[in-house]
């Protein structure tokens, strides 16, 4: 578990904490460099060694002194965590899970690193290196062992966040298992539940509008360089992550209330790539967060034992019905009350379905544990971990062996 935690240093720890941030920033990146100019070589000749980030740690600490002696004013850990940093993002390259590592550029990646020797906690201060105590807006909430720290700014504010090692998520009680809960998400609303609830989004980047764009003309307006353009700049850094705060505030609250409240949460496979190329519906998706809230809901739902099912992205949760099983022909976006022609039943678009995604988790949570007490599992064709019917995992993850139709981002 990470707990972050706002920072309060005065001006000249403000000052050190930014001058760390730039020597992790320039290690980054002349690690890069040194490792793309290294592998390069490495192909023409293959008796050199291939870079890794111990060899590159090793070359910068040699040369330092001589050429960068102004890294010694920062804690050692600032630039040896940076580079094993890259290493890792080379790791992930390599399995495919990332793209190739890219250069760090000022101003966005102000952040640097401390291993759990370099650092103490003594309630609502840290102790930094080569800095001393800074105070934190609160004290540590997880027992553990501390495995790493890091410092990072956001706008105008100062942040920690401290990785902890906590046994078996015990700070937090299971569900209360109301049963299962279907959620479909949504512009209009955030989240409309198959319990009839349905929760507004606080949709901040639609509301403060107005004023970020008088800033980004006030900023466009400021000469390049000037001391004037530094303080518009840090005006509009500043409402940006406001925006985001609401934001990341709401889908808090909503995910830890369904994950408090439900054991078994059906969601939708949501194409917000594909739903983005839609410029008419761009701005009001991207302002829900919908990636963010699957992201929590996976994880706090493990924290307390509960279920995320993902239902099938060619579902179709809406059009069908949720009484009799009739599925309509098409369903336009402008309708959002129907009738089945089947039954006769009348449907809420969204209530309708989100009933038919908790059928759905209700259905999948229940073979799973069929098939667990049985203790069968099948394998599909593909093999790969998810698939089949003994359901390892709480939701299959995708596919990296088979075509891909679109990507969930």
């Amino acid at each position: 578990m990470a707990h972050r935690i706002a920072l309060e240093p005065n001006n000249a720890q403000a000052t050190y904490l930014a001058r760390a941030a730039g020597v992790a920033r320039f290690a980054y990146n002349w690690a890069l460099a040194q490792w793309t100019q290294q592998y390069e070589a490495c192909k023409l000749d293959a008796s050199l060694p291939k870079p890794s980030q111990a060899a590159l740690r090793r070359q910068l600490n040699a040369i330092k002194r001589e050429q960068f002696p102004w890294m010694l004013e920062v804690t050692k850990n600032a630039p040896q965590m940076a580079i094993i940093q890259l290493g890792d993002a080379f790791k992930n390259f390599f399995a495919g899970r990332a793209k190739y590592p890219q250069f760090r550029k000022k101003g966005r990646y102000e952040r640097f690193s401390l291993s759990n020797d370099q650092f103490s906690i003594d309630g609502c201060r840290i102790r930094i290196p080569h800095l001393g105590w800074v105070r934190m807006r609160e004290a540590l909430r997880f027992s553990g062992k501390i495995l790493s720290a890091t410092v990072s700014r956001v706008a105008d504010r100062w942040f920690v966040s401290i990785a902890v090692d906590t046994p078996d998520n015990a700070h937090l009680p299971k569900a209360e298992n109301q049963g299962a809960v279907g959620v479909d998400l949504g512009i209009s609303a955030l989240a409309t539940l198959s319990t009839g609830e349905s929760i507004a989004g606080p949709k901040p980047h639609k509301a403060l509008l107005g004023r970020l764009q008088r800033l980004s003309r006030s900023l466009s307006r400021k000469q390049k360089g000037s001391s004037n353009r530094n303080k518009a700049r840090a005006k509009l850094a500043k409402l940006h992550a406001r925006i985001a705060n609401i934001r990341s505030d709401a889908l808090h609250q909503l995910t830890t209330s369904l994950t408090r409240r439900f054991h078994i949460i059906g969601i939708e496979d949501l194409n917000v790539r594909g739903m983005v190329k839609n410029r008419c519906l761009a701005r009001s998706i991207s302002d829900m967060g919908f990636f963010e809230f699957r992201r929590q809901l996976h994880y706090k739902a493990a924290m307390r034992g509960g279920q995320v099912v993902v239902a099938d992205r060619w579902f179709a949760s809406s059009k069908t019905c949720s009484a009799c099983g009739h599925k309509l022909e098409s369903l336009p976006l402008s309708v959002r009350q129907w009738k089945c022609p089947e039954c006769g039943a009348n449907h809420d678009r969204d209530v309708n379905a989100a009933i038919n995604l908790k059928q759905v988790a209700e259905s999948s949570a229940g073979d799973c544990q069929r098939m667990q007490s049985m203790a069968v599992c099948s394998v599909t064709a593909c093999g790969e971990e998810g698939a089949g019917l003994g359901c390892k995992t709480q939701a299959k993850p995708a596919s990296v062996k088979q075509e891909v139709i679109g990507r969930f981002n």
